[in-house]
């Protein structure tokens, strides 16, 4: 019989005191029914979790994506349903892994006057020192729960250097304690979907720099109803203006499925090299 899990909180909480939460926690050692279908940390109970790691699954990953202006054609959300789909790619493929919930609150630059992205309206950031804090607060909590690598998959720019320095200030301290932190940064590097676009015909300025024809392509692949190409002007020397630097009028679901196995496929390779930082 499953033991309702509401019931046994409301248990815990009566017998809060003198350390008896920890005393009934560590007496549970009964496993859970079966190991869950889910790759999800949140969608799974402690229980589960607990039961996957002992069954093999050592290797978190923890993506970050932003909420961010995205021109007029594609949602602010852009980053987080990217990453969240290609984590969870990540993770089946690897085999051995559970994937964290998105990270949405990353550096978007400064407030004051307002740089980059926040600029637009609906743009959330935080300063890198808090994203900072909560990448290593993230590692500590799964280094108690048994995850032995520990992956940092960002898919927005400014995402990336606090994301390798977190993920060396650990390993370095964790150093001969059978944990791991990475910085996938391969997952980010563009050379490869470049080279894909440009086999497609395409120039560098239409490829562009943000809120074009890479990114637009991705979010038609994993969530097309996130983007509308029919909201771009006619004149795409209006693009600019309206925060697409690029040109995303060629975008295509087919691209989009093409340049995000590109990524996942380079995030799995780091992860298995075990590169704490990913070269070249």
């Amino acid at each position: 019989m499953t033991t309702n899990r509401w019931v046994l909180s409301r248990r815990m909480l009566a017998f809060a005191g003198a350390g008896a939460v920890g005393a009934t926690l560590a007496g549970l050692r009964k496993p859970a029914l079966a190991l869950p279908l889910t790759r999800q940390i949140a969608d799974m109970t402690w229980m589960e979790v607990r039961d996957a790691v002992a069954a093999g699954a050592r290797t978190a990953i923890v993506p970050s994506g932003g909420l961010e202006q995205n021109g007029p054609h594609m949602v602010i959300g852009k980053h987080d349903y990217i990453v969240g789909w290609a984590a969870r790619r990540i993770a089946a493929e690897l085999g051995d892994a559970l994937v964290a919930p998105v990270i949405s609150y990353v550096p978007q630059g400064d407030y004051d006057p307002p740089t980059n992205n926040l600029a637009f309206p609906g743009t959330i950031g935080v300063p890198a020192t808090v994203f900072s804090g909560i990448l290593e607060g993230i590692a500590r909590s799964l280094k108690l729960t048994g995850f032995e690598t520990i992956c940092f998959v960002a898919d927005h720019g400014l995402s990336l250097a606090p994301q390798a320095q977190v993920a060396a200030k650990l390993s370095a301290e964790w150093a001969g304690k059978g944990t791991k932190v990475l910085a996938v940064g391969a997952y980010f590097a563009d050379a490869a979907e470049t080279a894909y676009l440009h086999s497609q015909g395409e120039s560098d300025a239409a490829i562009g720099q943000h809120a074009t024809l890479t990114d637009t392509s991705e979010l038609m692949a994993v969530r097309p109803e996130g983007v509308d190409l029919s909201r771009l002007p006619t004149d795409p020397k209006a693009f600019a203006a309206l925060g697409s630097f690029g040109d995303p009028r060629r975008s295509s679901i087919a691209r989009g499925e093409a340049m995000m196995a590109l990524k996942v496929a380079a995030a799995v390779a780091q992860i298995r090299s075990g590169a704490i930082i990913a070269s070249g």
